[in-house]
């Protein structure tokens, strides 16, 4: 394995936060073309019943900086309406053409982008 691909799995940066029975981690990361990227990742502390023991569950969301905009946009807008119970005016689903005009756009098309 050359020093490009070992580069390309290695964390540039790391955070995690405690919640409760649940931590959440913020690794930046680089591809082998340079690109950085975000993994979030949320790990909970279970209880297996059969087994009588603890276990993990973690699961990873990828964001890849072409995409932080909209993102964020979500996310602020979603913790906007949680805290005032308004709908933003411009909800993400829609996008703007570059003449201005708004049309609807699947919200799932960019999450499913490969």
């Amino acid at each position: 394995m050359d020093s490009n691909s070992i580069r390309s799995k290695e964390e540039l940066y790391s955070q995690s936060i405690s919640a409760g029975k649940r931590k959440y981690f913020f690794d930046v990361k680089e591809t082998r073309g340079g690109d950085k990227f975000i993994v979030i990742a949320e790990s909970r502390k279970l209880f297996d019943n059969n087994t009588g023991n603890f276990y993990f569950e973690k699961n990873k969301m990828f964001l890849y900086k072409e995409d932080f905009e909209k993102f964020q946009r979500g996310l602020n807008n979603a913790i906007s309406f949680i805290e005032t119970g308004i709908i933003p005016e411009e909800p993400e689903m829609f996008a703007e053409t570059e003449h201005g005009e708004t049309t609807a756009e699947d919200p799932l098309d960019d999450i499913f982008k490969l």
